[in-house]
């Protein structure tokens, strides 16, 4: 995994909570895992550490990180039978034409300038994943692709088969414009429903002016709140008590872990149609598919109709780490 923050995060950090998993998950089922990752880093399994934990770091540290992992990897091919790569496509380079077997994974769209430059040097038993069928499409263009979802432990997420009629609706999300809660605070007002949000404040600068301008000011603490970033325990928490989650984004969504957090906790998710949220969602089943806002607004008097105990249930078959990891271990 690309340095820039530990493994496991000490709170924001999706592709280093899914590493973190994986490793424990290869751990459990009898193999013996190396980490190679950024400072601080810890698993059950052998930690080799590397960089700095900062994602604004300059070009030179990214350079000496990647000469490092080439050296690394060069010098240890032999010792693996896979390498499993979440970091820079590049580090797979200097073992490209190696014998042991690897997977690159993609948790976001995908650069195909570089997979094309990549898959022309020679190079056997490579096999390029993402995290969707919408997000391998964006990278597509050459080699060997497979879709296998990104996974959540559902052992750490609580079940809770009934809420109250008059339940809050929830949104959970960086605080970016496409993220869409903007409009999940207009549904939440139409329909007079209370709306807990939990998420990061956004730290780019037209993003943070979204945050000020179009946000804050609707915090009110009674109908519209705001619980600040929060971490698993917190997640477990107010998904739990959530209604529904709403997921009105503006953008195409590679994955969405959000969504699978939800379930995971019995509560449907209601999202719009677009990137993987049909892959996600199985409609009427632990969730609804809409278009718009409007849609979503109606479609809350559907919510009810959904069984919490088999929203949770639909989603482990597909999404839970045991499966997972032996999707994984299959390819």
């Amino acid at each position: 995994m690309d340095p820039g923050i530990a493994v496991p995060p000490p709170d924001y950090g999706g592709h280093e909570r899914l590493v973190y998993i994986f490793a424990e998950e290869y751990t459990n089922l009898g193999h013996e895992v190396t980490l190679l990752a950024g400072p601080d880093s810890v698993i059950s399994g052998k930690v080799y550490t590397f960089g700095v934990n900062h994602l604004q770091r300059s070009k030179w540290q990214k350079t000496k990180e990647l000469l490092f992992v080439w050296k690394f990897l060069y010098q240890k091919r032999k010792q693996f039978d896979l390498i499993h790569n979440f970091g820079r496509l590049a580090y797979l380079i200097p073992i490209l034409n190696s014998s042991v077997k690897k997977i690159m994974t993609y948790g976001r769209p995908v650069a195909q300038a570089g997979i094309k430059k990549i898959t022309a040097m020679a190079n056997q038993h490579l096999i390029f994943t993402a995290c969707s069928d919408y997000c391998v499409g964006t990278g597509n263009v050459a080699g060997r692709w497979e879709t296998v979802y990104n996974a959540i432990d559902f052992s750490k997420y609580q079940l809770r088969e009934n809420v109250e009629a008059n339940a809050p609706l929830m949104f959970l999300g960086r605080l970016d414009k496409i993220k869409g809660l903007h409009t999940a605070i207009e549904v939440a007002k139409t329909t007079n429903n209370q709306l807990w949000i939990g998420g990061n404040i956004p730290d780019t600068a037209d993003n943070y002016r979204y945050y000020k301008e179009i946000l804050e000011p609707q915090f009110d603490g009674e109908q519209i709140i705001y619980l600040g970033a929060l971490n698993d325990e917190q997640k477990n928490h107010y998904l739990g008590k959530a209604k529904a989650l709403l997921f009105p984004i503006e953008w195409d969504e590679p994955f969405g872990m959000v969504m699978i957090e939800a379930m995971a906790c019995g509560t449907p998710v209601i999202g719009f149609k677009r990137g993987s949220v049909p892959e996600v969602i199985t409609d009427g089943k632990n969730g609804l598919i809409v278009k718009n806002k409007k849609a979503m607004i109606q479609s809350l008097q559907k919510i009810t109709s959904i069984d919490r105990t088999a929203c949770r249930a639909i989603a482990f078959k597909k999404f839970d780490i045991s499966i997972i990891a032996r999707q994984y271990l299959n390819l």
